[in-house]
């Protein structure tokens, strides 16, 4: 398999890891078998990218989109959902209820390396684009209901580029749904002592203490609903439990809904 990686791109590597060694645990409390056949496929060692504090929350937070997003999607069964910056993710297998319209959305160039490992399906389609311009959102259905997904996205983009990302949705979109991942402003400053990330070449940008941040750049939006990854980790392990109640109280990552 024929894949390079740029430096964004490489974090997807933490999460492939670690979604492809769960799902080859005896009781996976998620299954990816799409991504044990990629890790399988590059024959790489990938080991650096999930140690234990990452595994854990990489799994609390597919678990805590996959509800969030069945939950949307419940109310709104024919909405058009769109995975933007989807990396290798692949929701839509997750959570499709056999009616919505799915577009998992990226840079050109990481659609093209996904197109590697993923076909289009019926009502599940690759499409370039890019979070900070919303050219590519005249292709969409309109008239519809929106759910846009922003996973493992908006950690690596400075204050002013977020802000750029939320005035193209709600200029984009007339209405529509945010189920976005946060980061604190701790973990912005220190890329380099997370146990993952420091394998890589990333670097996060900026961190929020609450979504309400978010909505100071984009008053539009309205925070829904904001829950720490702790909520999820806390159930599974003794040592996520510890995390959650001492030193991740303050600099695990978040889930948060926003509605326009």
């Amino acid at each position: 398999m024929d894949i390079t990686f740029g430096d964004i791109q490489e974090t997807a590597l933490v999460t492939l890891a670690i979604r492809a060694s769960e799902t080859a645990r005896p009781n996976p409390r998620i299954r990816d078998e799409k991504a044990a056949e990629i890790i399988r496929t590059l024959g790489v060692d990938v080991s650096k990218y999930d140690p234990f504090l990452s595994h854990e929350g990489v799994v609390a937070r597919t678990i805590m989109f996959a509800d969030a997003l069945r939950a949307l999607i419940e109310k709104f069964p024919d909405a058009v959902c769109i995975n933007l910056g989807c990396g290798f993710d692949d929701k839509f297998s997750q959570v499709d209820n056999g009616r919505i319209e799915w577009f998992d959305v990226d840079l050109p160039d990481q659609i093209a390396v996904r197109r590697k490992v993923y076909e289009d399906r019926p009502r599940c389609t690759m499409m370039d684009g890019d979070a900070l311009d919303g050219g590519w959102t005249a292709q969409l259905p309109k008239g519809r209901d929106y759910i846009i997904v922003l996973e493992g996205v908006v950690e690596y983009f400075t204050k002013e580029q977020t802000a750029t990302c939320l005035h193209m949705l709600c200029d984009s979109f007339e209405h529509g749904w945010l189920v976005c991942e946060m980061n604190s402003p701790v973990m912005a400053k220190h890329s380099d002592k997370h146990d993952a990330i420091k394998n890589t070449n990333a670097t996060f940008k900026w961190g929020t203490k609450s979504g309400a941040e978010f909505v100071e750049l984009e008053p539009r939006m309205q925070l829904v609903s904001e829950r720490s990854y702790n909520e999820e980790m806390r159930k599974h392990t003794l040592r996520g439990k510890l995390f959650a109640a001492t030193v991740g109280k303050n600099l695990n990552n978040r889930i948060a809904v926003f509605a326009w």
